[in-house]
């Protein structure tokens, strides 16, 4: 048997597959990202590799294949050493291989040997496969220095433009609704209620698209945007920044009912996305795998990036819907010495047979 592991951010998930690429297994725990997930990534590593191993023979393990986001460069030797230990716990014996995020997110995508990950989920970024060797990639620097596109950096794009709204500095938007049931702060008709104010007024204010007028909403309630903006501050800050980007979705929605301000960000992601795309150069006819869920989830963001690529390369990306099978048919390969055929790649991964 084989197994497969991506760490991510949010979540890290285990597959334990035979040579044929028939999944035996499956776990999940909490994220392994040492720059963003917090808590402990030796941990995480093995909840999810006990889960998939809890009713097999783990002495059957021939091999396996851990990737995780931020395990490359200075990351490398620290991942390595947190895999090695978690695999020790799990009681596994086999050979032991660790690789970043990006080897097993194009590898759940294809079996092709050249080809294009774009991948926008926690985190974004561009990698170029040459002879299935990773030889150049683009962004991928994190929530605080890159990962443009990516969930993330949507929603703090998003939680900006609600503080802007707020304190008069940008227009209305009805991400401030979205960001106060997101983070569970109350908005400014629960403060209107809760100061003796009436909510009827502040819901009148609000214009034919439903945004509300907050001027207007604090002139009738008597009450300060600063309320708000600083319940959003404490709430976003209580969080790892990994799990900020769960409030993306909710940009995406605004967008897609016609906030101006969601339909600017999501607009914004997308360039940024392509722009990463083009930085790696493409070869004409490479394969092209989409990862991540801003990517892998219908929403303007995910519209724009695959009609572009398509006006780009005349062809249909590809989806890397688990990553932690492309990891497991990584494994397979090693053991065979061989690259996975796609029947076997199409089975580990349940994806369309494309030989």
């Amino acid at each position: 048997m084989v197994v497969g592991v991506d760490a991510g951010a949010t979540s890290t998930r285990c597959v334990v597959a035979d040579l044929d690429g028939v999944v035996l297994g499956r776990g999940t725990a909490g994220g392994a990202n040492r720059n963003s997930s917090g808590g402990e990534v030796s941990a995480s590593l093995t909840a999810a590799l006990g889960a998939a191993l809890q009713a097999l023979d783990r002495t059957k393990v021939s091999c396996g294949v851990l990737g995780a986001a931020g395990s490359a460069g200075a990351g490398r030797a620290a991942f390595r050493a947190t895999a090695t230990r978690a695999w020790a716990d799990a009681g596994l014996a086999g050979e032991l291989v660790t690789v970043t995020d990006l080897e097993v997110a194009y590898a759940a995508g294809t079996a092709e040997p050249d080809g294009v990950l774009l991948l926008a989920g926690t985190g974004a970024l561009a990698a170029l496969f040459a002879a299935g060797q990773l030889s150049r990639r683009s962004d991928g620097y994190g929530w605080l220095l890159g990962d443009e596109g990516s969930a993330v950096w949507i929603a703090v794009r998003a939680l900006r433009a609600v503080l802007a709204a707020l304190d008069g500095r940008g227009e209305p938007t009805s991400l401030l609704d979205a960001a106060c049931h997101h983070f569970a702060v109350p908005d400014l008709l629960q403060l209107a209620g809760d100061h003796g104010g009436e909510p009827e007024l502040l819901q009148s204010a609000r214009d034919h698209s439903g945004v509300p007028d907050l001027q207007e909403s604090r002139d009738h309630a008597g009450l300060r945007g600063e309320d708000v903006a600083q319940g959003l501050i404490a709430a976003t800050f209580a969080v790892a920044p990994a799990a900020l980007g769960g409030f993306a979705p909710a940009v995406s929605a605004a967008a897609e009912r016609g906030d101006r301000v969601a339909g600017r960000i999501c607009a914004a992601a997308a360039d940024r996305l392509l722009h990463t795309f083009d930085s790696v150069g493409p070869p004409p006819g490479a394969a092209v795998v989409l990862a991540g869920s801003v990517l892998l989830s219908p929403g303007a963001v995910s519209r724009a990036v695959r009609a572009g690529l398509l006006a780009r390369t005349a062809a249909t990306p590809r989806t890397a819907l688990d990553g932690a099978a492309g990891a497991a048919g990584l494994a397979i390969a090693r053991i065979t010495g061989a690259p996975v055929p796609p029947v076997v790649h199409a089975r580990l991964t349940h994806a369309p047979d494309r030989g």
